[in-house]
């Protein structure tokens, strides 16, 4: 006779009751877990908002009449050209006119240099966006009383001329183009380099390493540097690549000879280096996914190992590489402390026109200004934080609908 009996009824409805209760209890967990990552998020996000708009009181330093019978804002681009050749000395006239030609700058450009040469802007006080949509009548009077002689208005601090202005020791002026253009170029130095190193070093750990105690210390020494804080990664990048490989990066065997070691040559490499051990864990997985029957299948018609892996298991892992240098590209983006160590320019307002050329970098660039202590500073550091999340995004998205092609395809 089987030893095996069913529970009473009761006994089940209660264990059953149980398991429901425990599984009730863990998607709540789980559901509040989501609930607190997504105000945290949001939470962020308002914060950054909240100070690249707003109120600004401002006065202009001179008066605007004494350049103008017509408001400067209603002025022409022909008249306000015309208004800074007659108010400008000529040495810098001449100089704004080498950075870039005069007649060729748009309204928005001339109108900018009319407020920051002549009129001499300065901001008295900044408010933020919440404290504009619920205090207005307080800001109102706040700034008739402390800045009778002040304007008043709403402003965004995120702006076309913002994105396509370069830098600025003046907040109302200063832009992030130049810092936008170097962080594209690190990220696109770094790629090249940690894409085809990691996906080669990868294939190797993966598809032809014995399992022998060499290849099992490379891995974990691979895995150990994935954790490694990034600074040191600056360090390593500041010996090699700026000191030691200084002909190479300062373009010196080139014929360049205007610049040193600190370029973002330097900056790109040492980039590639800090995201190459992600690159190299992310391919391996996206690598050993390819089911093993992919693989026989292949070597029972004849093929080789290496006529395997290239027109089977890389097109199969690659939607899976491609994820892994997303998040590699991402890292590489938002880095400050390396830069900082390899010579990111704090200040410059000279685009970068070749590997060689000094740089700066939008996380730079709001490291800078967020230490500043003037408050219409850290409104352009918010608007830069926009930028750079804006630019992030449309870097992940083009990377994404690059996965997926191929995943449509395979």
């Amino acid at each position: 006779m089987s030893k095996f009996s069913y529970p009473e009824e009761k006994d089940l409805q209660k264990f059953v009751a149980n398991r429901y209760r425990k599984a009730w209890i863990w998607q709540s967990v789980f559901l509040i877990a989501l609930l607190f990552a997504i105000v945290s998020l949001s939470a962020l996000l308002l914060s950054v908002a909240d100070e690249a708009f707003g109120y600004v009181a401002f006065e202009y330093k001179k008066d605007p009449s004494q350049f103008s019978d017509k408001p400067i804002e209603e002025l022409s681009r022909e008249e306000l050209l015309v208004v800074l050749q007659e108010n400008l000395s000529k040495g810098a006239y001449n100089k704004l006119n080498d950075e870039s030609p005069m007649e060729e700058r748009s309204q928005v450009e001339l109108y900018h240099l009319v407020q920051e040469r002549l009129l001499q802007v300065d901001t008295k006080q900044t408010y933020t966006l919440f404290d504009s949509l619920m205090h207005k009548q307080e800001i109102e009077a706040e700034v008739a009383e402390k800045y009778p002689n002040a304007r008043l208005e709403f402003r965004s601090w995120l702006t076309p001329a913002f994105v396509t202005s370069p830098m600025s020791s003046r907040a109302e002026f200063a832009g992030v183009r130049t810092a936008i253009l170097g962080s594209l170029w690190l990220v696109v130095i770094a790629i090249a380099l940690a894409l085809p190193v990691g996906v080669g070093a990868a294939v190797y750990l993966q598809e032809y390493a014995h399992k022998n105690f060499l290849n099992r210390l490379i891995q974990t020494n691979i895995n150990n540097l994935a954790g490694v804080p990034s600074i040191v990664y600056g360090m390593l990048g500041l010996a090699i690549f700026v000191r030691a490989w200084e002909a190479f990066t300062s373009g010196a065997m080139f014929g360049i000879t205007d610049t040193n070691g600190r370029t973002i040559m330097s900056a790109g490499l040492t980039m590639g280096i800090l995201v190459l051990p992600l690159v190299i864990i992310n391919a391996q997985e996206a690598i050993k996914a390819v089911p093993d029957s992919i693989r026989q299948a292949a070597f029972g018609v004849g093929a080789t190992r290496w006529q395997t892996v290239w027109s089977h298991v890389l097109p199969n892992a690659l939607p899976g590489i491609l994820t892994g240098s997303i998040l590699a590209m991402s890292r590489a983006v938002g880095e400050t402390a390396p830069l900082i160590i390899v010579g990111a320019s704090t200040f410059i307002s000279i685009d970068p026109d070749g590997p060689f050329s000094k740089f700066t970098a939008l996380p730079i660039q709001i490291y800078q200004w967020t230490s500043r202590a003037q408050p219409e500073f850290h409104s352009i550091a918010a608007a830069a934080i926009i930028v750079l999340l804006i630019l992030l995004l449309t870097l992940n998205a083009t990377a994404i609908l690059l996965r997926n092609r191929f995943q449509r395809r395979h």
